[in-house]
């Protein structure tokens, strides 16, 4: 074992911790250092950073413009109002570019180009992360994450796509877990058929879903239904 920029690791450079907090034991100091940080997450409660008050933020705030901020998100994000303004609040006051992608991610982030933290499963409650600094493994993890935010869209330009759908997603999820069909939905919204049938193609690109059943899914796991 051996210790560097105040982690602890194994021979091979990669050490698994159990639970947000130990995470933030191990690496929290280094959010106040970081110069070029990258990070791709399928909603804002994976890491501790994104929901942590104090010595962060304000360190953030005080160096915004020393720090260069780059954040992937999954589009179904902004689908809850409250997330999208978040997002955008973090744009605005961080100075974070951030991009959206209907994709499927792996949860990662990314320090200085040379640590890189990846989100694990979800086990008793806690999550386990990986901290990774041999640096093969940490260059191949940031071409992984430049693919993904090359073919990204900008929050502003997303946001804007699918603001009609976020007004009408909690109406059309509870519409398709009732079970009613299109035309009785569309007339309950005041939609044609057709625009009722967009804006529930819509919805699912937007949770990544392939069916009306595996939306109904994805919404109750994101606490949209």
């Amino acid at each position: 074992m051996r210790a560097d920029d105040g982690i602890t690791r194994a021979g091979d450079a990669v050490t698994v911790v159990r639970g947000e907090e130990e995470l933030f034991r191990r690496v929290g100091h280094l959010f106040t250092t970081v110069t070029d940080l990258a990070c791709a997450a399928n909603d804002l409660a994976t890491w501790v950073a994104d929901r942590k008050s104090g010595e962060i933020p304000t360190a953030a705030r005080r160096r915004a413009a020393d720090l260069r901020i780059r954040k992937i998100y999954r589009s179904s994000v902004l689908l809850d109002p409250g997330s999208a303004q978040e997002l955008a609040d973090r744009r605005d006051t961080f100075g974070a570019r951030i991009r959206i992608t209907t994709e499927d991610l792996n949860e990662t982030i990314i320090m200085d180009g040379r640590l890189v933290i990846l989100a694990g499963d979800l086990i008793a409650g806690q999550r386990g992360y990986s901290v990774i600094t041999q640096p093969e493994t940490v260059q191949g993890v940031i071409s992984l994450f430049e693919t993904a935010w090359r073919s990204a869209t900008e929050l502003a330009v997303f946001d804007a796509r699918v603001s009609e759908i976020r007004r009408l997603a909690p109406a059309v999820l509870d519409l398709l877990g009732s079970g009613v069909k299109d035309e009785a939905a569309a007339r309950s919204l005041g939609l044609g058929v057709r625009t009722y049938r967009r804006r529930v193609a819509e919805l699912m690109s937007a949770l990544g879903a392939e069916s009306r059943f595996q939306a109904g899914v994805r919404a109750r796991e994101l606490g949209l239904v």
